[in-house]
């Protein structure tokens, strides 16, 4: 578990001094895959440095494993660091191979040639890049390469895995590759994982937590699928389809409606159609997966006798039903 409260970072800049982050209180659970979302400039390199114990904050608590790690000795602040697995861009040496990149952090502490050729192995496995295992980084992909970085910062076996914008400048099988690697080591090696992202498409694949991070403020936090069916978040409005006004037909009842999982996105809406005797059609919005889980945001118009009891009946069902105002339809001259 990492735990950061009340963290504020400033910087000196050409006009004077320039607050990065301010009173920014956030939670990693431990086992997760945590992201920060925000537009350039939000603080989010600079929370990931905070965190990785890069940097020290001006003020405010990092707790890791429910140590402070501003009370820490030289040598416990060390051993701290060493929990903590940050993808750096760009670490791997041209004259060494694929694996003897991953094996560099391990020669530094000293494990001895068994144990090393056996971690790296492992690693080399989980990234799905044994057949590279002699590839130098020239003959690798851009996507390869980044998936050997992941495995480098994980050979130490830390207990957080940190990466900043891991996916930056990949295409998309490549950033499929990455992200993938890291649901594995999160699923596999038990590590927390914490994404610092731009890309919220990202976070809807892989997260389970989320913080949005504006102008060095957390602004929403919380369990991601928790917050897709909070009308009021602005999280939900980012991630899921848009809805537009759709020109067409008047309905009787205009609503919108977010379903969560498989069962409720495939059957619930035709099932209230067939109970109800009331006509649902779908007049926009459109489907999107939360991880691995479909989630739908659909503008539906109801009409009938019944339209309200049909919309109470999906409510009541777990979908988040919000009703709308149904525009007057014009009336020729």
């Amino acid at each position: 578990m990492i735990t950061v409260e009340n963290l504020t970072k400033s910087f000196w800049g050409d006009t004077g001094p320039v607050v990065a982050l301010e009173n920014v209180t956030l939670e990693v659970p431990a086992g997760t895959i945590t992201g920060v979302v925000g537009p350039a400039g939000s603080g989010k390199s600079t929370l990931a440095r905070l965190i990785s114990l890069q940097e020290r904050p001006d003020s405010g608590v990092i707790r890791v494993e429910g140590y402070n790690t501003a009370a820490l000795d030289p040598r416990r602040l060390r051993a701290a660091r060493r929990r903590i697995g940050v993808i750096q861009h760009g670490d791997l040496l041209p004259q060494r191979t694929a694996a003897g990149n991953i094996a560099i952090p391990l020669e530094q502490a000293g494990v001895d040639g068994p144990q090393r050729r056996e971690r790296v192995g492992k690693l080399l496995d989980l990234i799905g890049l044994t057949d590279k295992a002699a590839a130098y980084p020239d003959a690798l992909t851009d996507g390869q390469r980044a998936r050997v970085s992941v495995a480098k910062a994980l050979v130490g076996e830390p207990g957080l895995l940190l990466a900043d914008d891991p996916t930056k400048g990949l295409d998309a099988d490549a950033t499929a590759g990455v992200l993938a690697v890291l649901d594995r080591a999160r699923a596999e090696l038990g590590s927390t994982v914490l994404i610092a992202t731009s890309d919220t498409a990202v976070v809807r694949r892989i997260a389970d937590d989320v913080a949005l991070l504006e102008a060095g403020k957390v602004q929403e936090s919380g369990q991601l699928l928790s917050l897709i069916q909070d009308p009021a978040s602005r999280i939900a409005q980012t991630l899921l389809p848009e809805i537009e006004i759709p020109v067409g037909p008047r309905h009787d009842r205009q609503a919108e409606v977010i379903l969560v999982g498989y069962a409720t996105v495939g059957a619930l809406l035709p099932e209230a159609t067939a109970r109800f005797g009331t006509p649902i059609a779908v007049v926009g919005g459109g489907l999107t997966r939360i991880g691995e889980t479909p989630v739908a945001r659909f503008l539906v118009g109801v009409d009938g006798p019944r339209a309200d009891s049909a919309l109470g009946w999906i409510a009541e069902r777990g979908a988040l039903v919000r009703q709308t105002t149904v525009a007057p339809q014009l009336q020729a001259a």
